[in-house]
């Protein structure tokens, strides 16, 4: 019965080879010979030199990546857990509202929000910084985390739980030694979708971030101009491409069995 099988694969690899196209694409350009780049003869490196030796440099644009995804992956982990334990595992006044209201915030376009984010920031001391960048890309991964954590939670037998308490756990003991192993799926999913959305935001930055040293890598590669008439050096722009891209790639395959299983979770309870 193989052949049933054959469709879904030809669709499958037809979907794979539509969504790799842009990024092989961009890995041979920034190698290929172009004019208006530093890779103008032959294949090589080139493009790569011109971006590591941008403004500040490379490594520190990637340092800010680094800090301000960590960062909004550590709260985001840190505050959907609890928030998707108290929805699942408690009963109080108004949970179910209170959930919806949460859920409500992704109906929000979040670059509405942004200048009142600015205004309050600035008020905070954190206007132009790499944490209140990371603060604001956490409260934007919240409601779908929370939604995720909740489901994940809600995926495990009550009776987990209520054994742990019997055996003489707190709340929060039974959360840190039954509970969090048992949704370790969903919290991987909700940090890798942190980590990507965090790792590529471009708008956010934009607006929160003034000084050129603490701008993250994809605003970097967008204001990777020849100052010369506004002309765009594509060779050093699609280096850039490439090693923003690297990392959520690799991330990905290296986490994608947990990934689809924090996914089914929500599928599987019952």
């Amino acid at each position: 019965m193989s052949w049933i099988k054959t469709p879904q694969h030809v669709l499958a690899g037809g979907l794979a080879l539509i969504f790799l196209f842009p990024l092989a694409w961009a890995a041979v350009a920034s190698v290929s010979p172009q004019g208006g780049t530093a890779q103008t003869d032959g294949w090589g490196f080139g493009n790569y030199v011109t971006l590591a030796n941008y403004q500040a440099g490379i490594g520190q644009y990637l340092i800010n990546s680094i800090v301000v995804s960590t960062l909004t992956v550590a709260v985001t982990l840190g505050v959907s857990l609890l928030g998707g334990y108290a929805f699942a595992m408690f009963t109080f006044p108004g949970r179910n509202a209170l959930f919806l209201v949460t859920l409500a915030i992704l109906m929000v376009p979040y670059a509405t929000l942004l200048i009142p984010l600015y205004v309050l920031l600035n008020q905070l001391g954190l206007q132009n910084s790499l944490i209140g960048l990371s603060l604001v890309l956490a409260m934007f991964q919240l409601p779908f985390a929370v939604f995720m954590m909740r489901i994940s939670f809600e995926a495990i037998p009550a009776e987990l739980r209520e054994a742990a308490l019997i055996d003489g756990c707190g709340s929060f003991r039974a959360l840190r030694h039954i509970l969090v192993p048992a949704v370790k799926p969903g919290l991987i999913t909700v940090g890798l979708f942190a980590f990507l959305a965090a790792w590529n935001d471009f708008i956010t930055p934009l607006v929160l971030i003034s000084d050129s040293d603490k701008a993250p890598l994809p605003l970097a590669v967008a204001n990777m101009r020849q100052q010369v008439m506004g002309i765009v050096d594509f060779g050093a722009t699609e280096a850039g491409v490439v090693v923003l891209a690297l990392p959520c790639v690799l991330l990905f395959l290296a986490l994608q069995r947990h990934y689809v299983r924090g996914f089914m979770s929500g599928a599987l309870k019952g």
